[in-house]
């Protein structure tokens, strides 16, 4: 959905009820918007009784509105005693509301408050894409998709149980009901889905009947003498999309590497009930690439809101959710959401920021444009051109973090620290690993590797086209220059003290050097003076070279590698994805480069949604372009294989 601008919606009422002006009706019926969400679509898809006795049950609404009947849905779930493990709730809205209106319309429902209180503070910023909500300790998620439908739909990979079709009345809103639409539900529709709704027009059932549901007029609500109910029964043979897993599947995983990457996964899959054994060759966590004083935690933004622009913005605003989530910035882990400046190269590029801005309609709780003279205010920097001011980005201590991810685990987590894997057989369905004397370490059906550039070590990624990057940061004494108070970038970055340092990087460079060396250091002056020139003061240039050195794990379009591994010793024999072999239970988080800390905990929701059989938090496409089966299929398109 590249550079797909959001309209909200804006809060209107007719005759004391919530009213579109955009389509000139009302959001719910004058006899009760709560009794009509009750009756229409949780009576009307026989809920709560379908949902009891699943470890998961999965919703999908064509229009989230007030998200009335969310709220409706979430509260009859929670008071259900016999409810499923997790509720799954997909929703599709062209026009949202602000996170102020809501507050506004909720009121009206005070029954709801709990329900609406705790969506008020994960409501994303109105930006077009998927935004994955955790809610009621992860047991409720939210995937809240803000676009077009004719758009959003054919990206949705879900197998859905029950379908509220939802979004004004077909003559108000015909796009929504239009039979292309209401026939491709068939492509998310889970065995034995039911499908609810108010509309009882012809062209609707017929569009449905296509589709495979089976229609029913039954009692409707309020004035309107009848709605419509359907069951998926189709005629024909239909594969499923997504194989769905029940409690028979087997959740236990080996995951090697407990840098970002590796303690993310493990977060992400004990809140799903697995049990994981972690494998780290180093007496402690993050000591490789994530073993950094900072790390830097913000999206990217391009004019044509390209692939890459559109997965860092998914991965940044997930990486906020799982932070709240975890308890909070510079509370549960080491840390501060206290902005990130990123400066103009020049006065073009001042104006292509400023344009890119004006095209895109972001909001500016996401990313607002600051002149000159904000920035000299914020950080005494008296030539800059202006630049983006992101007000929800900021630093982290990637090892606190770390240490908080893999203490949400609990029990569940088995730690392997100061052991090395040197070799990883499959028995009997199941991954073992071993150390240099054959002993074995953990085992497994699930292997993920998760092990930055040392992954390279290892058979099974040895022929996947990563390359290590060598990046050194240069540590100054907060005394010796004046901090800002927000982190600020340009080619390089500086953040405000940590410990007493201001981390000023990073250096990129291709050599296998781990030593601090003087010429990376000035390259990293160098950089601070773009950001920061009054900061480069005599004491700072004949500072004695201070930093630390890592090693970035980068791919060749500069993309993480989630997923499954291909299997290079099996051809390929298609030209899709799906077509090339796997290695069977092995999975990578892979090719963080330098966004590891946006990258992680959104690859490993990607990844652990893939293996449970959730719906995935992103679109199809650009799940696609993390696949790290992506390289191999290039070269088997190019007669490369």
């Amino acid at each position: 959905m590249p550079g797909h601008r959001l309209v909200p919606a804006i809060l209107a009422y007719l005759d004391g009820i919530p009213y579109s002006e955009i389509y000139g009706d009302v959001y719910h019926s004058a006899d009760g918007g709560l009794a009509q969400a009750r009756h229409v679509f949780i009576g009307g898809n026989r809920l709560p009784e379908r949902w009891r006795d699943r470890r998961r049950f999965v919703i999908f609404e064509t229009g989230f509105g007030l998200g009335l009947n969310f709220l409706a849905t979430w509260q009859a779930w929670r008071t259900d005693p016999e409810r499923s493990q997790q509720l799954h709730y997909i929703a599709i809205e062209k026009h949202p509301f602000s996170r102020a209106d809501l507050e506004s319309l909720h009121r009206q429902w005070p029954e709801l408050a709990e329900y609406a209180q705790a969506l008020h503070s994960r409501w994303p910023p109105l930006v077009a894409g998927f935004h994955r909500l955790l809610l009621d300790e992860g047991r409720v998620v939210l995937t809240l998709v803000l676009g077009d439908i004719a758009e959003c739909l054919p990206e949705i990979h879900a197998a859905v149980d029950a379908f509220y079709l939802d979004g004004f009345a077909p003559s108000r809103n015909p796009e929504m009901w239009a039979p292309p639409i209401l026939t491709r539900l068939n492509r998310v529709a889970a065995p034995e889905a039911t499908l609810a709704t108010y509309s009882i027009a012809s062209t609707v059932r017929a569009a449905l009947t296509q589709a495979g549901f089976v229609c029913e007029r039954v009692p409707g609500f309020g004035r309107k003498p009848e709605m419509l109910a359907a069951r998926f029964a189709p005629r024909w043979t239909q594969a499923p999309r997504v194989k769905i897993k029940e409690e028979a599947v087997e959740r236990r995983a080996i995951v090697i590497g407990a840098g970002i990457a590796g303690s993310a996964a493990c977060e992400r899959l004990a809140a799903r009930g697995w049990q994981i054994a972690l494998i780290e060759r180093h007496a402690k966590p993050a000591q490789e690439a994530s073993g950094n004083l900072a790390g830097i935690v913000m999206p990217l933004l391009s004019r044509d809101d390209n692939l890459a622009s559109r997965l860092a913005r998914s991965a940044y605003l997930f990486t906020l959710q799982l932070w709240q989530r975890l308890g909070g910035a510079g509370k549960a882990f080491m840390a501060d959401t206290c902005g990130v400046l990123q400066l103009a190269d020049d006065a073009e590029h001042a104006q292509l920021q400023r344009d890119t801005l004006a095209d895109s309609g972001f909001p500016e709780d996401y990313v607002r444009w600051v002149g000159p003279d904000w920035v000299e205010r914020k950080t005494g920097n008296p030539s800059s051109h202006g630049g983006w001011f992101f007000p929800q980005g900021g630093w982290v201590t990637p090892a606190s973090l770390c240490d908080a991810l893999l203490d949400a685990c609990g029990t569940q987590l088995q730690k392997h620290f100061g052991q090395q894997v040197a070799s990883l057989q499959q028995i009997d369905g199941e991954w073992v690993a071993r150390d240099a004397d054959g002993k074995e370490i953990a085992r497994a059906p699930v292997l993920i590797l998760a092990a930055g550039t040392n992954a390279a070590l290892l058979p099974q990624t040895q022929e996947l086209p990563l390359q290590a990057i060598r990046g050194q940061v240069t540590h100054l004494s907060a005394s010796a220059l004046p901090p800002p108070p927000l982190v600020v970038c340009g080619e390089g970055y500086v953040t405000p003290p940590v410990h007493g340092l201001c981390p000023v990087g990073a250096s990129y460079d291709f050599d296998e050097d781990r030593t601090l060396r003087r010429s990376s250091h000035d390259e990293n002056l160098q950089r601070l003076a773009q950001v920061l020139p009054q900061a480069l003061t005599g004491a700072v240039r004949n500072a004695p070279v201070e930093g630390r050195v890592g090693f970035r794990s980068v791919s060749p379009d500069r993309l993480p590698l989630i997923g499954a591994l291909p299997d290079p010793s099996v051809p390929i024999t298609g030209s899709r994805l799906r077509d090339v072999p796997r290695l069977p239970g092995v999975y990578g988080l892979l090719g963080y480069a330098s966004r590891g800390l946006i990258w992680a905990p959104f690859g490993a929701e990607l990844l652990a949604a893939a293996l449970e059989g959730e719906p995935l938090p992103i679109e199809q496409q650009l799940a696609d372009a993390l696949d790290p089966a992506r390289f191999a299929l290039k070269a088997y398109r190019r007669g490369g294989s």
